[in-house]
């Protein structure tokens, strides 16, 4: 993305390139009050940024608490963070719609700082689409590079993030923990990667794939446009994190939240209104015999940030 923070106000209209200005202010705000100038700067020129200690020990601690029940459950029978083999979980699935499983999901997807990120590349009235876990186990094979536009955007894509991801890092990574890679600059692209250019093989890899090298606690947050993939995992033991994606208002989300979301999450964020927009809130679509909610459609972003 690489729009103008001081772009000028267009004639006869209260609309600026990068949104409208109250918007941009508050994002802008923000992003300065968290210490995120150079981390809108990573994200402008290599697609992606690392906050180190994103999470408290303790947050993380409870993270993987609550992910380990799942996990568990999902495979019904104990798993050995720091032994599994493979016998028990192989490679990596997937744990889907982690949110209502335990509050501790709640806080970590309104984390200040990675938030303040995702409200710069996707605007106030972003969406949560999904909340989830990579759990990964030894073996299996490795998550090819690929760009989250790819799932349903045609090429070329849009400069502009129509997606962004953070990834919370729950156990250290590394190559051959089975972390996260990334390719640098590849937001710039717009388009995905093809056959060869996905692969992330222990022998045949992208050679611009950069593993993240984080400890529990880190996170990565990026572009929708960015090459990403993990690497297989080849030590014994799990690796596990917190991936909370993202999209702008107009998009579907992954995961439905609006209209199901229980009411005492609502009611333990009554004074933050910014979880209710996440979750839906302010989504005008999916209506049905009733008609379209003119009162919510006035509230459509016009802008960028809005």
């Amino acid at each position: 993305m690489s729009t103008s923070m001081n772009s000028s106000t267009t004639k006869g209209s209260s609309i600026v390139a990068g949104g409208t200005p109250d918007a941009t202010s508050r994002v802008m705000g923000n992003i300065r009050a968290h210490g995120l100038e150079a981390s809108v700067l990573e994200i402008e020129t290599q697609g992606y940024a690392v906050l180190r200690g994103a999470l408290g020990p303790q947050q993380v601690a409870n993270v993987k608490s609550a992910i380990l029940r799942r996990a568990e459950r999902t495979a019904g029978t104990h798993i050995d963070m720091q032994n599994e083999s493979g016998e028990h979980w192989r490679g990596q699935k997937y744990l889907a719609y982690l949110l209502y499983d335990d509050p501790v999901f709640e806080e970590v997807l309104l984390n200040p700082a990675p938030l303040a990120l995702i409200t710069w590349l996707l605007g106030e009235s972003c969406l949560l689409s999904s909340i989830g876990c990579h759990f990964k186990g030894p073996g299996g094979d490795p998550l090819p590079l690929h760009s989250d536009n790819g799932n349903g955007m045609p090429a070329p894509f849009s400069h502009i993030s129509m997606v962004a991801n953070v990834n919370y890092a729950l156990t250290p990574y590394s190559k051959e923990a089975g972390a996260l890679a990334m390719v640098p600059g590849s937001h710039r692209w717009c388009r995905s990667p093809s056959a060869r250019e996905s692969r992330l093989g222990q022998e045949d890899h992208n050679p611009a794939a950069v593993p993240m090298d984080l400890e529990p606690g880190d996170c990565v947050v990026w572009h929708g446009n960015t090459w990403h993939g993990s690497f297989a995992r080849q030590l014994k033991g799990i690796r596990m994190n917190l991936a909370v994606y993202f999209n702008r208002q107009h998009i579907q989300t992954q995961e439905q939240h609006k209209g199901v979301v229980p009411a005492e999450v609502l009611e333990r964020h009554r004074n933050n209104p910014r979880l209710n927009i996440l979750l839906g809130g302010k989504q005008p679509y999916g209506w049905q015999i009733e008609g379209p909610d003119y009162s919510l459609m006035a509230q459509n972003p016009h802008g960028i940030h809005d």
